[in-house]
């Protein structure tokens, strides 16, 4: 806008100055009213012309000193592939045990990105009416108790945690605070993801947040990395209908485009599955089942099936593995199921990717 106006007063000084300097060199009259006219008419339609030329509009806003829209995009990307950049720290305890922390790295490219610890003020403004799912196993349920203890504090977590650690049951809740409405959905199988996914739209009603993820349990009672990445597709293809006609996540030929419904899309996160340390689950069967190998497996058809944005599809991956495995064996006494620092930090990188997502700054 401001090299617009600029090209403007430009052209006005040309049109204004330029004929009383001819004037100066005793051109007649006549001439000098046709070359200012022609001139005046000239930039006239270039300063109208101008915005529908890209490279011209891109060189007049970076000489005003604005950042053009690709180098917006530039550090978008790059900021999203950062947000797992963190570190973990421990304390020693009383009983001989450690508690975990954790901060961004102070690299650089991640001080850049200007990633934030958001307080309890600033993560209720940004979710402030919104409508959150999450679903999955008892990984998810931590996300979301690492998610309500931001937004509530410890005094009220006190009192909801019996109801949010019921085994295998949903959970429910709205805070008025906020507006937010939250909906915990016990999901362990690829299949109760799809069933949700497809309620959603026969529903024609879809959160502003979905976060899901599934995995342990089909390593443990199905063990079948070919089946799970053919339920990996499948999930993915019902996500696809969830969003709007222009997106690049349907088949390349345009096929599955027909039954989309066109509305705004969800903000969407697929939950990874954790560090397993096989010498720390409690029975032999899961330490016969759910070892490394296997983790590989089903993470490979994770990447095959293209449901992840780093994959080419539409769901941005809260990487718990990578936080999981930086954050060791000191912060599990289970081996699968980690300290809170851990469901912290990717809560905190899901709040830090939807700023970026929305072009917001705290």
């Amino acid at each position: 806008m401001l090299g617009a106006v600029q090209l403007g007063l430009f052209a006005a000084g040309v049109v204004l100055f330029v004929p009383m300097g001819m004037a100066g060199w005793h051109l007649s009259r006549n001439k000098m009213l046709f070359f200012s006219c022609a001139l005046f008419i000239t930039l006239a339609v270039g300063v109208h012309l101008v915005p529908y030329f890209p490279s011209v509009t891109s060189f007049l806003s970076s000489g005003s000193g604005s950042d053009s829209s690709s180098s917006v995009i530039v550090n978008r990307d790059s900021c999203f592939s950062l947000l797992h950049q963190v570190a973990f720290d421990f304390q020693e305890l009383s009983n001989n045990s450690k508690r975990g922390s954790w901060k961004w790295v102070e690299s650089e490219n991640v001080v850049d990105c200007d990633f934030q610890k958001l307080a309890k003020n600033d993560a209720s403004d940004l979710l402030n009416g919104s409508w959150v799912v999450v679903a999955g196993d008892s990984q998810a349920r931590l996300m979301v108790v690492s998610l309500l203890e931001l937004l509530l504090g410890e005094s009220k977590m006190e009192i909801i945690k019996k109801d949010l650690f019921l085994r295998h049951s949903d959970y429910n809740i709205f805070v008025d605070e906020i507006g937010m409405k939250l909906d915990f959905i016990w999901a362990p199988y690829m299949s109760n993801l799809t069933d949700l996914i497809m309620g959603f739209k026969e529903k024609k009603s879809y959160p502003d947040v979905l976060v899901m993820g599934a995995g342990l349990w089909d390593m443990l009672h199905v063990n079948n990395a070919s089946e799970y990445g053919v339920s990996l597709k499948s999930l993915k293809d019902s996500v696809v209908l969830l969003l709007p006609v222009s997106s690049a996540f349907a088949n390349g030929d345009g096929s599955g485009m027909n039954n989309v419904v066109p509305v705004r899309s969800p903000n969407l996160f697929w939950l990874g599955m954790p560090k397993l340390i096989s010498s720390m689950l409690k029975t032999d069967e899961k330490r016969g089942k759910m070892n490394d190998v296997m983790w590989q497996a089903y993470n490979d058809e994770l990447y095959r099936s293209k449901l992840l944005q780093q994959s080419g599809g539409p769901l941005f991956l809260l990487d718990v593995h990578s936080l999981s495995n930086k954050c060791g064996a000191d912060c599990t006494s289970d081996g699968m199921h980690y300290q809170g620092a851990v469901y912290e930090a990717a809560v905190h990188i899901m709040l830090n990717g939807l700023l970026i997502e929305s072009n917001q700054k705290l």
